[in-house]
């Protein structure tokens, strides 16, 4: 679901879980990636509002279009460094 809109998370399990280890419960949502590019307090806050809006209503085509180009905008204003 994530993935529609430009973000990535991997799938981790959730300590003391009582799920088997082969059921993902949870998320993990890594920062170095966008840390390196630079980003700062408030993109992560723009990254976090795009994930609730985007986990709220998984069917809103016209929804993930929009978080998408928010996505979008944030890579291209933060290129990766060496890559720019």
């Amino acid at each position: 679901m994530l993935h529609e809109v430009g973000i990535t998370v991997n799938k981790n399990l959730i300590p003391f879980d009582p799920a088997p280890p082969r059921v993902t419960s949870g998320i993990r949502i890594g920062t170095p990636a966008v840390t390196s590019r630079g980003f700062g307090r408030a993109e992560m806050e723009t990254i976090a509002d795009c994930m609730v809006r985007a986990l709220h209503n998984p069917t809103d085509e016209i929804l993930k279009r929009e978080l998408r180009d928010v996505t979008l905008d944030l890579c291209a204003r933060f290129p990766v460094p060496g890559l720019e």
